[in-house]
């Protein structure tokens, strides 16, 4: 008899490992698609997460029903041969399902785990968190590593949620994003049908990302709470774990009432009509783009880090304002979306959505992709302008909106060189020793901006290294005179080894800079801010950038006492112009310590202009030869 009973005890106890507990259909239920990619196999970050929603779970009447995948290898003993899907409630994790691997990456695995999910844990409020990478509006989120980094782009995300609405006609209460760069106007736009809120950053993440205990704190406080309070909640949450990290200031992430985006939408497009209809005159064409390119971006847009191509929304439109008389509509409709948000003093400005903008044209397959998400049809046409122009060598002879592309055929030149640049007066030292040019009148109204490349020899003379970029230039728009400005100032370590630099953003008496290093034997891009009223430098984070799929990676501590770091630079020889990396001497970094800022050391160095046009060409000028002698630069006659 007590045979019997321990056999029909342990029966019991299995069906409640390895099946859904019987369904309790008041309160929360937050429903994780957890892609762990190599954020989990390499950094053991999902498992964080789940730790937390454990956690959270533990005195709160919120649940969590979890699907992991897209990892080789998982730290919390989840398989890497399945999905395994978990239920988080009263501070236990148990396993009640497992799947045949498949990819995460894939609409029809989300679908399926919704299907399923939604059946089996029916629940009065209801949210989803797609979690793992992002890379904004063209490449998605969810990169699976055990699937060719396949993702979820918009368009199957949006297929996945269809095929599940009639299961929750009213909809989820939110729908987030624990990954980077999500808070986009585009991915507003997709999920206006399948939820009431989004939540999303505009901005990279740290690899830790939301603060799942602050979800349990908010409920145990408040059971009843609805969305919003929820998500301000995990925007709050959020920024306290970032700064907890000291990454808060490069923070971002929104509460987005997605019950306003059509309006949001529809002001828009009175907008982009207004802007389209104005680069009619081409001499609109080049001040409209200097305006949008010197608003708040996101992830990349450097050479250093790559491109996301994800600007700010409000920005856009403030840029364009003169040439719009609907552009404070737009602005308005966008305060109304943004229900609540935070953001750290780097972008200070960040209005809460993000819109795709082509700073740097990376193929025709990503504009293929925008056409597809792109919430206006004017602003379509003017991004195709854009585009075409580069494809087109700066030209924009047989454009129409609906002109069909054929990348291959539209090429600037052979050398690299953008030919919607012309001079008036060519490149050259005047009498003073100071480097300029004169924009021919052409080139002027095709002209978005101009920096200055700055490389140092080797004492040598024989390889060229690259300092980076400086935006320490006179450009006179009405006249298309442009000079050196350069006050031969540079950030360097500690040890006086100088860093190739390139600027990330550019506000008020506030900047942010990248610079390629090594950090204990991994490359990545070090990040730090100048701010201009104090004379401070701050290190804010180290962050590899984005890799040919288009994956963001999410910023990592930037460095801490007894990390190894080595300075790298493009380089190249001076006779020969092959191209090469330098690497510099490894410094070890102490407590205390800051990177600096001063002259250049004494030397020999090059300087050359790059003139970035309103279609993301560059054409770069000859190098002009100059020597630093005790701070004092002298440019020489000749060019290299």
């Amino acid at each position: 008899m007590k045979r019997t009973i321990a056999i029909l005890i342990a029966i019991m106890m299995c069906m409640t490992l390895c099946a859904p507990a019987c369904a309790d259909d008041s309160g929360w239920t937050i429903f994780v698609y957890l892609c762990g990619s190599d954020l989990e196999s390499g950094s053991g970050f999902a498992s964080q997460n789940m730790q937390e929603m454990i956690d959270s779970s533990a005195n709160s009447g919120v649940r969590f029903v979890v699907q992991t995948g897209g990892a080789s290898a998982w730290s919390n003993g989840a398989s890497p041969d399945e999905l395994d899907r978990f239920e988080i409630a009263g501070g236990v994790s148990t396993l009640v399902d497992s799947q045949p691997q498949a990819s995460m990456g894939d609409s029809q695995t989300l679908a399926d785990f919704l299907t399923w999910a939604l059946a089996a844990y029916p629940s009065d409020h209801n949210g989803l968190v797609l979690w793992d990478h992002g890379s904004g509006s063209i490449n998605g989120v969810c990169f699976d590593e055990l699937y060719d980094l396949k993702s979820l782009t918009l368009r199957a995300i949006d297929t996945a949620l269809g095929s599940v609405k009639d299961a929750l006609p009213n909809g989820f209460d939110f729908i987030g994003f624990d990954a980077c760069l999500m808070g986009t106007i585009e991915t507003a736009a997709m999920l206006a049908p399948y939820a009431q809120y989004m939540i999303g950053s505009q901005e990279v993440e740290p690899g830790s990302g939301w603060d799942y205990k602050s979800i349990g704190s908010c409920l145990a406080a408040e059971p009843g709470a609805d969305a919003t309070t929820l998500g301000k909640a995990i925007c709050d949450g959020f920024y306290q774990n970032c700064a907890a990290d000291e990454q808060e200031e490069e923070a971002t992430l929104a509460l987005i009432d997605l019950s306003k985006i059509q309006a949001l939408c529809s002001a828009f497009d009175l907008y982009a009509q207004n802007l389209y209809e104005a680069t009619d005159n081409t001499e609109n064409f080049a001040p409209i783009c200097r305006t949008i390119r010197s608003g708040e971006n996101f992830g990349g847009n450097n050479r250093n880090e790559g491109y996301t191509n994800m600007v700010d929304l409000g920005g856009l439109i403030s840029s364009g304002s003169a040439w719009s008389s609907n552009a404070q509509a737009a602005l308005d409709a966008e305060n109304a979306a943004v229900v609540y948000q935070v953001r750290g003093e780097c972008h200070n400005q960040a209005s809460g959505l993000s819109i795709y903008y082509p700073l740097q044209v990376q193929g025709s397959e990503e504009l293929s992709i925008f056409r597809d998400v792109c919430v206006s049809t004017y602003y379509l046409a003017l991004v195709n302008k854009i585009a075409y122009g580069f494809a087109n060598g700066g030209s924009l002879e047989g454009f129409s909106e609906n002109t069909p592309w054929d990348w291959d055929s539209m090429v600037p030149n052979n050398d690299g060189q953008s030919t919607a640049i012309s001079f008036a007066q060519e490149p050259a030292l005047d009498g003073n020793g100071t480097y300029g040019f004169t924009l021919s009148d052409k080139a002027l109204n095709n002209t978005a901006s101009v920096d200055a490349q700055v490389y140092m020899r080797s004492e040598d003379g024989q390889d060229c290294l690259s300092l980076g970029m400086t935006s320490d230039v006179r450009a006179d728009w009405s006249t298309g005179r442009v000079e050196d400005n350069f006050d031969g100032l540079w950030f360097s370590l500690p040890d006086g080894q100088c860093l190739s630099v390139n600027l990330v953003d550019e506000q008020d008496d506030y900047d942010i800079y990248t610079s390629p290093v090594t950090i204990n034997d991994k490359n990545t891009n070090l990040r730090f801010a100048w701010d201009g009223k104090t004379g401070e430098l701050k290190l804010l984070s180290a962050w590899g950038g984005i890799d040919d799929n288009g994956i963001a990676a999410r910023p990592e501590d930037s460095l801490a006492a007894g990390d190894r770091i080595v300075p790298r630079h493009e380089a190249f020889d001076a006779e020969t112009n092959e191209k090469s990396e330098y690497t510099g001497q490894e410094y070890i970094w102490s407590d205390g310590d800051t990177l600096a800022f001063g002259p250049l050391p004494d030397g020999s160095y090059l300087y050359s202009f790059c003139i970035n046009d309103i279609f993301g060409g560059t054409y770069v000028t000859d190098n002009a030869e100059f020597a630093v002698d005790q701070g004092n630069i002298t440019f020489n006659a000749s060019a290299a």
